[in-house]
């Protein structure tokens, strides 16, 4: 089953209607849908997803936008979150807060999440805006978060873009670090570098395929993926075998997650 770990219904760059994420989704067995800091209170944010997931809970699953800093992160909170909400995850956007990823009140939250098997993607890296601080999009800061709580599931998002190589030593050292295979459709030479660093590292099993939606399409990313190998023609360049990518693609990321949402 094809699962697209990385999509949205509005973000700061772009509204987009329900109707075109759904559409979208038709590529795809389930989505991931994560919520963002679109401009609205955190609760407003969090309610407009859990109204979209929950009304389409066959084919969407939803995680919750958490502020360290400034949100309740009591294990009571996030249970809310995941009992009444419907949330099966949570994302950070450590860049946008302004939040270290391991401040003291981020390493609390990460406990509740371990504690409550909630998965934590982090959204760091991929188009920042000139407020982010862009220190923190950096996946080895990752590495304490990783060692106090190696239980807990971690998704670097976009490939932690543009620290790729620190996203591939993260998800080669630490059995719970993932990382989102998000790419770009017209950046084809970005996406070479980095599927084929990723297999140089032999993290491929470490992948989770994503679309970025409503900025990539996940036809359009799954063709990509299956076909930039032709590009190289006769070069003597390395290539990542189809079916390797095609694991990647067709990995059901909500199982590896810890996710039950049935077949």
């Amino acid at each position: 089953m094809i699962v697209d770990c990385h999509t949205h219904i509005s973000c700061k760059a772009r509204e987009v209607d329900p109707s075109e994420h759904l559409a979208a989704a038709e590529t795809v067995g389930k989505c991931i849908v994560l919520a963002s800091p679109a401009g609205g209170a955190v609760e407003d944010v969090n309610k407009a997803v859990a109204e979209y997931v929950n009304k389409y809970k066959d084919k969407m699953v939803g995680f919750a936008f958490v502020d360290p800093a400034e949100d309740g992160i009591s294990s009571n909170r996030l249970s809310a979150l995941r009992d009444k909400e419907g949330f099966d995850g949570l994302v950070l956007y450590c860049t946008c807060s302004g939040v270290h990823p391991a401040h003291s009140r981020a390493m609390r939250f990460y406990e509740a999440a371990q504690e409550l098997k909630l998965p934590v993607f982090f959204h760091n890296g991929g188009a920042m805006s000139p407020q982010a601080v862009m220190d923190y999009a950096q996946p080895y800061l990752l590495d304490e978060v990783a060692r106090v709580f190696g239980e807990l599931k971690i998704v670097i998002g976009s490939m932690g873009v543009p620290f790729v190589d620190q996203t591939l030593s993260m998800a080669a050292k630490h059995e719970n670090v993932y990382a989102d295979l998000t790419i770009s459709p017209a950046n084809v030479w970005q996406v070479y570098n980095t599927v084929v660093a990723a297999n140089e590292w032999g993290v491929m099993d470490k992948l989770l395929f994503g679309s970025g939606f409503p900025f990539g399409n996940a036809g359009q990313c799954i063709e990509t993926l299956l076909g930039f190998n032709k590009l190289l023609g006769d070069t003597d360049l390395p290539t990542v075998p189809r079916a390797v990518i095609q694991e990647v693609i067709e990995r059901n990321s909500l199982e590896v997650l810890g996710i039950d949402r049935g077949s």
